[in-house]
């Protein structure tokens, strides 16, 4: 994480940038383990870690917001039958469907399809869709 990065260069602890910052211990600790990610933070919050840290804004959060474009674009641009199992999961998630087993089956089959035998999406593509819907992870 680029907070860790800097704090390294500037041979801070966290806790000291966050008395620096003027922001709670509690914050800056959500956001360098990952519970909150940077980029929902609020723009005060970022200008008192960049400020405290002696860097852009945009610098700090770049990494974050970069990550998460990466993460959208992973659920667009997909084949057709796989976009379909895909959305019919999550429709089926949201309306805790009886047939959400059948949904999980049939997207983890249009992954393997995608990625083993058309070679359509990449592994990394395919291991996000993976972790995210199959298997319930957060990223």
């Amino acid at each position: 994480m680029i907070i860790d990065d800097l704090l390294k260069q500037a041979h801070m602890t966290k806790y000291r940038l966050a008395e620096q910052a003027g922001i709670p211990h509690a914050t800056l600790s959500d956001i360098c383990t990952g519970k909150t990610k940077l980029e929902k933070c609020s723009a005060e919050t970022v200008y008192k870690l960049a400020k405290a840290l002696g860097v852009t804004m945009e610098l700090l959060a770049e990494g974050g917001i970069r990550q998460t474009e990466r993460e959208r674009a992973y659920e667009y641009g997909l084949p057709e039958y796989l976009q379909h199992d895909l959305d019919a999961y999550k429709d089926g998630l949201r309306t805790k469907s009886k047939l959400l087993d059948c949904y999980w089956g049939e997207l983890y089959g249009s992954i393997n399809l995608a990625e083993i035998s058309e070679g359509v999406i990449t592994p990394e593509h395919a291991d996000y869709l993976r972790k995210k819907y199959l298997w319930g992870r957060k990223l």
